[in-house]
């Protein structure tokens, strides 16, 4: 940690090429006995090309919610035809865009989106994949704001529309109405949530094809949970695989997934510097890190826990505040931690920081975006430079009316 600080600057993220292969490898085998199945890396979670090489490498293919992630899928090597285009927003330039490239498999989200599909697809001399994306009313259990299984979040058709739909659709030029696709959540400690939605799933595959509907493939998504506290326990693939065994029993189709945060979250860190601790009569300590909200926006967003640990502790410990520099009393990472005990110049890390940590992060107060690098063994190298506030603003232009 001392040699990526010295050489790459604080903060930075590092992910672990060896958990990274681990955890693709644990999910894989665990999903085997299953038969038929296609595994395709939820993007957002960790955009970076050299972990979606490493993905590729392991053979999974991308779930992509915009065209930025379909062509990062593919500059890193992964097949086209292994893509899954999903997102409620699709813009006809990125349809097309998944089209010309042969992407496998579109997740439609609405009626309308997939009458517009059938359109470019027809008028261009495709044939587009696709599956329809059911919201089968089940609350994940999670946190509000990932949450995308009930009837009042934007994700998906109405589960007692949907046989009727994809009918509909099904029959328009230029579509290949193949499958279903589900996915209700994201952070989940519980299986049962998931398995209401997959029983759901089933009873209508079976109404669509009673009504002489094709279905072939069913896409269930991700969404397992992973342990941000020292000590939390969270399903594991092996049981969420015999789960999905027996509640797909005589399906008859290939079953389709779509892990992220799983694959990323714990192989993945964020190195920080301790700027100063800040003392306050009659109250906690405030430990002033260089990493911020704009590096790391899950807490600020969902109020999230990630553990702070001391590279070098000393054996002591403290109770404290552990806030960024950002102009924001958002920017607040815990309050009333017991930690390691720091000083001014230490290094920390915050655990599980490889899925939604530097995707999500912005220029706020024009701090630029943070570097990211990889390990393997004792090897180091870097997989995105830090950008710089110039580097932003280089971009930036002043109308010549304004220096008038």
């Amino acid at each position: 940690m001392a040699r990526i600080a010295e050489e790459f600057g604080t903060p930075v993220y590092i992910y672990s090429r060896a958990t990274l292969e681990r955890h693709a490898r644990v999910f894989r085998e665990a999903l085997l006995p299953l038969g038929k199945i296609h595994l395709a890396f939820a993007v957002k979670a960790n955009p970076n090309l050299a972990v979606l090489r490493v993905m590729q490498r392991e053979g999974f293919g991308a779930d992509v919610v915009s065209g930025g992630e379909m062509a990062r899928a593919l500059a890193a090597g992964m097949p086209a035809e292994d893509i899954v285009f999903s997102g409620v927003g699709k813009t006809r330039r990125e349809l097309l865009k998944g089209l010309e490239a042969g992407i496998g498999q579109f997740n439609i989200e609405s009626e309308e989106e997939g009458i517009e599909l059938a359109e470019i697809a027809a008028e261009h001399g495709y044939t587009a994949n696709c599956a329809l994306r059911v919201n089968p009313d089940i609350d994940a259990g999670t946190h509000e704001k990932i949450s995308t299984g009930k009837s009042d979040n934007k994700f998906g058709v109405p589960i007692d529309q949907a046989a009727s739909m994809y009918q509909r659709l099904a029959a328009l030029p230029g579509m290949n109405m193949r499958g279903l696709a589900v996915h209700i959540g994201s952070q989940l400690s519980d299986l049962r949530p998931l398995e209401l939605a997959f029983e759901k799933i089933g009873a209508l595959l079976g109404n669509i094809r009673e009504r002489g509907g094709t279905v072939t493939h069913v896409d269930l998504g991700g969404g397992i949970g992973v342990p941000y506290k020292a000590g939390e326990v969270m399903p594991s693939p092996a049981e969420y695989g015999h789960m999905v065994a027996r509640v797909t029993k005589g399906w008859d189709v290939t079953l389709m997934f779509e892990p992220g945060r799983v694959i990323a979250g714990n192989a993945g860190v964020l190195l920080t510097e301790v700027v100063r601790v800040k003392r306050n009569a009659n109250r906690d300590p405030f430990v002033i890190v260089d990493a911020a909200m704009n590096d790391l926006a899950r807490p600020a967003l969902y109020g999230a826990w990630h553990d702070f640990d001391a590279v070098k502790p000393t054996g002591q410990r403290m109770v404290a505040n552990i806030v960024g520099p950002i102009c924001e009393t958002g920017d607040t990472f815990a309050m009333g931690r017991e930690m390691d005990a720091v000083e001014r110049g230490d290094l920390a890390i915050f655990r599980t920081a490889g899925a939604y940590g530097a995707t999500m992060a912005s220029s706020y107060n024009s701090r630029g975006f943070v570097a990211e690098v990889m390990v393997d063994g004792d090897k180091v190298a870097s997989v995105a430079d830090r950008i710089l506030p110039e580097d932003i603003y280089a971009a930036e232009r002043v109308p010549e009316w304004l220096d008038d």
